[in-house]
């Protein structure tokens, strides 16, 4: 069994530190519940150079390391380790985040889980040095039976997986998201994701 995970708001509550992050810089207040939009500019009504102020502070690595986990991930991905299940976390982040995110993910118990930074966002030219440990050309060849995703803009990452079963973990962004067909399924948490999996 292989099994594909998210990093960002499946295994640590990335939104809601960026919520406290664009209070204390720009005096926005956007609570967690009301981020409709995945795409945190347009969630917190940033400008182009608040934005990429924003995108810089938060892939800082001391906020990198301060986000929360996501209640019960570790437990979970853990228990699939165990049974031989390849647990691989995909993310987003670009690899100069890659030592500040191991680290945390070291920290909170996923040491025996393989951490990938596949250029999603083409956010490349956005963060300085910016570069990827993973090509999508490369992503595009590995075999996932399972993908716990909490992002619309990245399903399109599945299309060449059509057996691939999408658990969408629940968050206020993808709410009114249309699910792409009937792999996909909405997950209110990570029992429900270990019920669905086993």
């Amino acid at each position: 069994m292989n099994i594909y995970v998210d990093f960002d708001d499946c295994l640590c509550e990335t939104a809601r530190s960026f919520s406290k992050l664009v209070a204390e810089l720009f005096g926005k207040d956007v609570p967690y519940e009301n981020i409709k939009y995945f795409n945190l500019q347009k969630a917190f009504s940033l400008t182009q150079e608040q934005y990429e102020q924003i995108m810089l502070e938060g892939h800082k690595p001391e906020v990198l390391l301060s986000y929360d986990e996501t209640p019960g991930a570790a437990e979970v991905i853990n228990c699939w380790i165990d049974k031989g299940y390849n647990v691989s976390i995909i993310t987003g982040r670009p690899y100069g985040a890659y030592d500040a995110s191991r680290a945390w993910l070291d920290q909170h118990g996923f040491e025996r889980v393989e951490l990938y930074c596949v250029n999603k966002y083409g956010r490349e030219n956005l963060i300085p040095n910016s570069r990827f440990s993973l090509e999508v050309e490369d992503y595009r060849k590995m075999h996932f039976d399972f993908a716990v995703e909490d992002s619309p803009e990245a399903f399109h990452f599945f299309d060449h997986l059509p057996e691939l079963k999408v658990l969408v973990f629940d968050r206020p962004w993808n709410r009114e998201a249309v699910l792409p067909g009937e792999n996909y399924r909405r997950c209110i948490d990570w029992n429900m994701i270990k019920q669905i999996v086993e």
